[in-house]
């Protein structure tokens, strides 16, 4: 929801992986955004502007003296107008200019130009990003504020490995989500959020565990980055892709997820717990892989620890996190299942989910859920996308901080 209406100006420069940015243009597009795309004329020898002005509707800047309207400056006006200005791909020759001020084209002049934060994804062959003199330019505009994203090592265009390849179009838009975001409901906000299916080893190849995808809570941990907050993503093995601007913690049993979150708790300020944890393990962990036998196999499990009841121990002589969401899963009795819950491990907000359904819960991309408290009627909402329902959430938690703090 962040990009819905955001004037983005997206800076294309002369490197092979100009093809890129149509993509990138593309997804800003689809999230609502307005884009302004400007081209170096380099640039313009690997994409012509046609497939940018096609996706965005909206005319391709490339002349440095080019007026929007009659007497309207390209340079200036798309200066003012920017909430951000992305260069992607960036190039050596690009970077350098940025870093010493220079203004011999319109991105450069733009750039020179804006107030707007500025956002580089570079992209070069391998030894002209290590060479000392790319490295100085990029740190010193590391030190003016600007964000860097990338880039990412693999294969190059002249065929080497090395680090030089254009950040995925996924980094560059949550590197864009982060940056609108710096001033946003939570802004300042430690918060911390769980997510995926904890794995209780059996022996060295199985393990119990739940169909949690880790939807859900990467979804919380992406809009609460969008909403400011500082924000610290425990995940248990999940097929997912790191969340940009987020502080990742991998773990895997619900013993480890317990330590991981009793670590950060002093310095949490709001915790979501979105994890799916085994209420169950394994009494003993065989040495060897369990060999199939002739008859059944008997298992005995014992309870693993409660995070959330620790939670609310802990709660009560740190006096933090202030704000605890919780999250149940639930087949039956739904909402009689989830109030007690919300009141026995002193939850100030739950999501209840019914995973019974086939089109909703795990590991599928949408949610129906009802929020609960302890004040007011149960909510229920519709089938949406989990990051709708995140959405949903962060702007309850916002209502539930402002109302805490002012």
């Amino acid at each position: 929801m962040i990009l819905q209406g955001a004037d983005i100006v997206l800076g294309v420069t002369g490197g092979i992986a100009c093809y890129k940015a149509v993509d990138l243009a593309s997804k800003l597009v689809q999230a609502g955004a307005c884009v302004d795309v400007i081209m170096t004329e380099a640039a313009c020898k690997f994409v012509t502007p046609l497939p940018f002005q096609t996706i965005t509707k909206r005319p391709v800047s490339v002349d440095m003296f080019q007026l929007l309207r009659e007497t309207d400056m390209a340079h200036i006006s798309l200066a003012a107008r920017a909430e951000v200005l992305v260069i992607a791909p960036a190039t050596a020759n690009t970077i350098a200019k940025l870093a010493h001020g220079l203004a011999d084209n319109l991105l450069t002049s733009t750039a020179l130009a804006t107030t707007a934060p500025l956002i580089i994804a570079p992209a070069m062959d391998a030894d002209m990003w290590a060479h000392p003199m790319t490295q100085a330019n990029v740190e010193a505009l590391r030190r003016r504020g600007a964000v860097i994203v990338g880039p990412a090592e693999g294969r190059l265009a002249s065929g080497r490995m090395g680090a030089g390849r254009l950040a995925s179009t996924e980094e560059i838009l949550g590197a864009i989500r982060q940056t609108l975001g710096r001033q946003g409901p939570l802004a300042g906000v430690r918060l911390v959020v769980t997510a995926g299916g904890t794995q209780e080893p059996l022996d060295p190849v199985r393990h119990l565990t739940n169909r949690s995808s880790g939807r859900m809570g990467y979804a919380v941990a992406e809009v609460a980055r969008d909403y400011g907050a500082q924000v610290t993503l425990i995940s248990a093995p999940a097929a997912l892709p790191p969340v940009y601007g987020v502080e990742m913690v991998q773990v895997r049993t619900a013993a480890d997820m317990h330590q991981a979150v009793m670590t950060h708790l002093p310095q949490t300020d709001v915790l979501i717990m979105a994890a799916a944890v085994a209420d169950y393990r394994p009494a003993s962990v065989a040495e060897h892989k369990i060999k199939k036998g002739e008859g059944g196999l008997v298992l005995t499990l014992e309870r693993t620890v409660d995070i959330l009841a620790a939670v609310a121990e802990a709660r009560s002589t740190l006096g933090k996190p202030q704000i605890v969401v919780g999250f149940a899963a639930e087949t039956e009795n739904l909402l009689a299942n989830a109030r007690q819950k919300l009141e026995k491990k002193r939850l100030d907000l739950i999501v209840a989910n019914d995973v019974s359904s086939s089109d909703s819960g795990f590991a599928v991309p949408d949610n129906r859920v009802t929020f609960l408290s302890s004040e007011g009627e149960p909510e229920p909402l519709p089938l949406m996308p989990k990051e709708e329902v995140a959405e949903q959430l962060l702007q309850r938690v916002a209502a539930l901080w402002r109302k805490k703090h002012g």
